[in-house]
């Protein structure tokens, strides 16, 4: 069994112990590559204050090697300086360095440049695979390994790859076991980790000696079933001397809370400190319907704005701390039960309470109140004690403390009973903090019978409540104070900086520049090349070819942004996540495209061709189409033992009508191929997914990607097969294809605009509402007032591209029909830092053909706080 510990790092039962420190750890997600490195050490900072001991942090890959062998770890891509800051901070790293992250990250991090490797096969115990991963983990795990906590670094655990139960690994052993072993080779001795997206365990770690399960929890936080969820977890692990590890969760203290009582020693709730995707670097993703672009504002709503605002549950983030730092081991050694009876709400409560029970004596029943509203819980009296009612805060889970033996803490007597969290405690008193009416009782010892329940009211922010207590010849001093009230690590409470009191500016003046937006330059292609192709791994690529007697086109995976021109008229905008469009060209001579990306996905879903993880970009293939018959008709149709005999009958495909609703019905027919061209089944109508085969070779086909493309010669004996049901396909329309050929192709990779938009040009002044013609560019100076900026942009039917300091701050899509949806953030908003405002940020905007004519209305900045 490879040893889990190092001389200051222990992964005990109890969890990770640092130093001897038996203390469930609080970690939230600080990610320096959303981040301007100028702020590392204050938002660092800021999230220590909060009481989290750690931070978990990803290491993208593709973030440092931007292109095959060209690595970069200088200036905001420093990672051992970010590092060596975190400990200086005093925060522990769970480091994540994949090689896959997810994290709503262009590619999940994997380089682009992957999928062009015929026969590579990604997060596989793949020979060309595993080998691009050894150079990535030659450059970064011995960054680590230098960094490990007991070696004057940062560095407790090592996470390797991330969710892998969700993906399709074929030997996960062997996978695993080879990334464990190479980063045991580069000198790693903390705990390896692998964290369970869906709870399987040897699914994410291969069942690999030597790594440790973890888990990603990401329940609703009003659901009733996440106590008894966690604690089977928490059971499975501890049938390995192991402690229960939350790598993942959602951000609400109430529901840390939940996890805490029902088990688990590392809390890491993702995301607690947000950011930005700077540059080219958000992904697509299947948040959506199906898919979705993931905005640049990295938001899912931590305690930490994407600007470094503190959120109000940086209060509940630094009571919680306190708990666990009060009661340290006790908690860590805590065994978890189900609570079941122990009380009775009026509220939505959990379906099966959890309880620990505490090392040296105590128990902790957490009390949830899933409703919105305040309510109440009765605790059963035990012999002659009256029942107790608790109040209930709403949306709140309560940390009820009994039976606490206080002389660990040099104070005499038990604490009975506290629905008010326990933050401190010492020879000069107790400390608690809630935000509502609370319950205390404290005894003097067994043969105390005179034990009083006080009822306190909620304590007011900036005035805590003291008062002695009595009992059997003892007394305690005690402080109820307000959440907002409860001091950081160090004892002083956080300031909270306050809003600029300024109202945000309208920027309606800019300088339209003299500058191009592309150069002009191409090379021949006999076809459309993906953009990783030609180097594009993030930007754009611009396509010509000539379309002279082409009366329809069929575009088959392009992705993500495509802008079709023909003779210089521009098309709307296409976003079908490499799905197929249909496109009407008679009379045009010239097609021009410019294909632009906005993430590789991130995870992997076969529902849509870009949703493929590894899935490349651009224009995809180009088809003219020469003939389209419709073979709706002539299926025949096989029930199998359900119905539909011996000969088998005739019907329009999807035809069939039978009360057998759900069972499984296949189509069967010889299409008219002509042995020669490409052709494209389309499945009209399509509910759901279908199976369809093709000459024996089988295929699954969905409704957001209703398509069958047969290469020559394919297409003589075609079945569909459909879960039953009217309505489910309203027939098939058979296309024939051929290729459009001769391309001149411009890549335009971020570092060219990069380097465009740090041109100097000369310009004329123009006022804001800008008017442009659909299909056309401009590049724009606005003038933006000092310190840090939310810029936000009012118009219709364009794409704006902001930049400064030799960085994208990101894009932003304004009021569009072919606008897509995006995830994450606030997708209306870019992020100027302090540090990189120089009074003037470029713009490139890009108009979209529409119903609208395009017009950038205004730009407004507020000031933010950082």
């Amino acid at each position: 069994m490879t040893d889990l510990t190092t001389a200051a790092v222990e992964l005990r039962p109890s969890g990770l112990v640092l130093d001897g420190r038996e203390e469930a750890l609080l970690c939230a997600s600080l990610f320096y590559f959303r981040l301007p490195r100028e702020v590392w050490a204050s938002r660092l900072a800021q999230v220590r204050a909060t009481g989290y001991r750690a931070v978990d942090v990803y290491l993208p890959w593709n973030f440092h090697e931007t292109a095959p062998g060209v690595w970069d770890f200088d200036g905001r891509r420093d990672v051992g300086a970010f590092l060596d800051l975190a400990h200086e901070a005093g925060l522990a790293v769970v480091a994540r360095p994949g090689p896959y992250i997810c994290s709503e990250w262009d590619g999940g991090g994997l380089p682009a440049w992957l999928a062009l490797d015929d026969g590579l096969a990604l997060r596989q115990a793949e020979p060309r695979f595993l080998e691009h991963v050894r150079r990535w983990f030659d450059q970064a795990v011995p960054l680590l390994a230098a960094r490990q906590w007991g070696r004057g670094g940062s560095v407790v655990a090592v996470q390797l790859e991330n969710e892998l139960d969700f993906f399709d690994t074929h030997d996960r052993h062997a996978y695993v076991a080879a990334l464990r072993d190479m980063a045991l080779e580069h000198g790693i001795t903390v705990p390896l980790v692998a964290c369970a997206g869906q709870g399987d365990l040897t699914g994410a770690t291969g069942g690999v000696d030597g790594v440790v399960p973890a888990f990603n929890f990401y329940p609703d936080d009003r659901s009733r079933f996440v106590e008894p969820e966690v604690r089977r977890y928490a059971g499975l692990v501890a049938e390995q001397g192991l402690p229960l590890l939350v790598t993942e969760t959602n951000r609400r203290h109430a529901t840390l809370r939940r996890l805490l009582v029902s088990g688990a020693t590392l809390l890491a709730p993702y995301l607690q400190a947000s950011g930005y995707d700077l540059g080219y670097t958000p992904s697509v993703g299947n948040w959506g319907d199906p898919g979705g672009f993931m905005s640049h504002d990295y938001d899912f709503g931590g305690y930490l704005s994407p600007v470094g605002e503190p959120r109000p549950e940086t209060a509940d983030a630094r009571v919680l701390a306190a708990v666990l730092r009060t009661l340290g081991p006790a908690i860590a050694r805590a065994r978890t039960t189900a609570a079941d009876g122990a009380v009775v709400t009026d509220v939505p409560t959990s379906a099966s309470p959890s309880m620990l029970v505490l090392d040296g004596g105590g128990t902790i029943v957490g009390i949830p109140n899933l409703g919105r509203e305040p309510g109440h819980a009765r605790v059963p009296g035990n012999g002659t004690a009256p029942d107790v009612v608790v109040p209930l805060p709403a949306s709140s889970c309560v940390l009820l403390t009994r039976d606490l033996p206080l002389d660990r803490f040099g104070l005499p007597g038990t604490l009975r009973l506290a629905s008010a969290d326990l933050v401190g405690a010492g020879p000069d008193g107790l400390e608690l903090a809630a935000r509502g009416p609370s319950v205390l009782a404290l005894s003097a010892g067994p043969g105390d019978d005179t034990t009083p329940v006080l009822e306190l009211d909620a304590p007011v922010p900036g005035s805590p409540t003291r008062l002695s207590v009595t009992s059997g010849g003892a007394s305690w001093a005690v402080v109820l104070r307000h959440p907002e009230d409860q001091p950081a690590p160090g004892g002083a409470v956080p300031p909270v900086p306050a809003r600029p009191a300024e109202e945000p500016v309208a920027l309606t003046e800019a300088v339209h520049l003299e500058l191009e937006t592309r150069s002009g330059r191409t090379v021949a292609h006999p076809l459309p090349p993906a953009s990783e192709e030609v180097g594009v791994y993030r930007g754009r690529t611009h396509y010509a070819a000539s379309v002279a007697h082409v009366d329809e086109l069929l575009v088959v995976g392009a992705g993500d942004v495509v802008e079709l021109s023909l003779d210089g008229r521009a098309l709307p905008s296409i976003v079908g996540f490499g799905t197929v469009a249909r496109v009407g060209a008679a009379g045009a001579r010239r097609l021009d495209a410019t294909v632009e990306t906005w993430g590789h996905a991130n995870f992997d879903d076969a529902r849509l061709p870009s949703l493929r993880l590894g899935s490349v970009r651009g224009l995809g293939a180009v088809w003219s189409v020469t003939a389209a018959v419709d073979v709706g008709a002539l299926w025949t149709v096989d029930g199998g033992a359900q119905w539909a005999g011996d000969p088998a009958p005739v019907r329009t495909l999807g035809g069939w009508s039978s009360t057998r609703v759900g069972r499984p019905v296949t189509y069967r027919r010889a299409l008219p191929v002509d042995g020669r061209s490409q052709h494209a089944l389309h499945l009209l109508g399509l509910v759901g997914t279908c199976e369809v085969t093709v000459d024996g070779v089988p295929r699954t086909v969905t409704a957001h990607d209703p398509w069958v493309l047969l290469a020559p010669g394919e297409g003589a004996d075609v079945t569909v097969t459909v879960p039953h049901a009217p309505g489910v396909l309203g027939g098939a329309e058979l296309l024939r294809l051929e290729r459009v050929s001769g391309w001149d192709v411009e890549p335009q990779p971020d570092s060219v605009l990069l380097e465009l938009a740090g041109r100097t040009a000369a310009g004329r002044h123009v006022d804001l509402p800008l008017e442009l013609a659909p299909g056309t560019e401009a590049w724009l100076d606005v003038a933006v007032p000092g310190g840090g900026r939310s810029l936000r942009f009012e118009g219709t039917h364009a794409r704006v591209s902001a930049f400064a300091h030799g960085e994208l701050l990101g894009r932003v899509w304004l009021d569009d029909p072919a606008r897509p949806r995006f995830t994450g953030g606030d997708s209306g908003r870019l992020w100027l830092p302090r540090a990189w405002n120089s009074g003037t940020v470029r713009l490139l905007v890009r108009a979209t053909a529409g119903t609208g004519q395009p017009r950038l209305e205004r730009v407004t900045a507020a000031a933010v706080p950082e």
